[in-house]
């Protein structure tokens, strides 16, 4: 059997898991009726202060966001590269020197757009 095939064929009982899943929580679960105490917001048991109590993150959080996510993936690689150069051989330090490269590159590339000073002032 294709390697093709037997993906097809996981994926394919994956979809239909979760779809008899949703369908059978949709047909035998609970259906709760919407009353004024479930449509109001809930602020930890506080009564709200505003109808509207969400404000706009400045977009400087996002960049920080993006710049957190970016490291950690890269963190996760190394990790991963780590356990799988188990006979360490030239090309696997080339592959290496070319990822700390770009980590270092990212690495100043933020610092001197100055991404991390800008939300702590």
């Amino acid at each position: 059997m294709s390697a093709y095939v037997t993906f097809g064929l996981w994926f394919a009982a994956i979809l239909g898991f979760v779809g008899i899943t949703l369908a059978m929580n949709a047909a035998l679960g609970p259906k709760p009726r919407p009353t004024g105490s479930k449509l109001e917001p809930f602020e930890c048991g506080a009564t709200p202060v505003d109808r509207i109590n969400v404000k706009a993150l400045p977009i400087k959080y996002y960049a920080v966001a993006i710049v957190f996510i970016l490291f950690d993936l890269e963190t996760v690689f190394l990790f991963l590269w780590a356990l799988g150069a188990q006979p360490l051989t030239g090309w696997l330090l080339v592959t290496f020197g070319f990822f700390v490269l770009l980590l270092v590159l990212m690495l100043l590339y933020v610092w001197k757009s100055r991404i991390i000073e800008e939300v702590t002032e």
